[in-house]
């Protein structure tokens, strides 16, 4: 008797590589697409439709992002399995996605060589991150985080914000977020603005 194939659910915002993995889950034997969905709020819904062995999940989605969708997914079945499929290596966003619940971690660049493997590894109750992701995070893991304010105020920096308009849009005072700031260059190691934010977009501190 065999054993029933591996039901993928795949969650993506971009068509063309919903089928690319299609095309690389396809030809297995122990494994098949039962789903497809280009954003969270639908990967949620298709999950208590569907009840897939194994959820394929990007993270930037419009609607619903997939970290919030990890979490609402989880919130109806602790037990779901669900692999994060991203560009991005940054550590941050990876801690966050593993907190959430994903049971792998994997960047869209190495799908070819780990996706089949690590939908295997999930469906058994193991766990997977990318070798290079898992590096990053063990780099950062004795540093201190940056607080939820400190978060806010980058994201303004981001947005072009200069510091008087920082201090206004989250009713802080110039002092304070100048104070803010120096904390964020200290835990971050850099010297300016621009070092500031291309550093916390790269580890996935803050996205535009």
């Amino acid at each position: 008797m065999t054993s029933r194939p591996i039901r993928v659910l795949t969650v993506d915002d971009h068509a063309v590589f919903r089928e690319g993995v299609a095309a690389l889950v396809g030809p297995q034997e122990d494994m098949m697409i039962v789903g497809e969905c280009e954003n969270g709020r639908q990967a949620v819904d298709a999950f208590r439709q569907l009840r897939p062995d194994v959820i394929l999940m990007d993270l930037q989605m419009p609607i619903m992002n997939g970290l919030d969708a990890i979490v609402a997914i989880r919130e109806t079945a602790s037990d779901a399995r669900i692999v994060v499929l991203t560009t991005y290596q940054g550590d941050a966003q990876a801690v966050r996605a593993l907190k959430a619940g994903a049971s792998g971690y994997l960047l869209k660049s190495s799908l070819r060589h780990e996706l089949l493997d690590t939908i295997r590894l999930v469906h058994a109750g193991r766990r997977f991150v990318l070798p290079e992701v898992a590096q990053e995070i063990a780099v950062h893991a004795a540093e201190e985080p940056l607080s939820a304010r400190e978060i806010e105020v980058l994201e303004c920096m981001a947005a072009g914000g200069a510091n008087k308009t920082i201090a206004y849009r989250l009713s802080l005072s110039e002092e304070t977020v100048k104070a803010h700031i120096r904390s964020i260059f200290s835990k971050l190691d850099v010297n300016d603005r621009t070092q500031a934010v291309t550093t916390a977009l790269r580890r996935g501190i803050i996205a535009l």
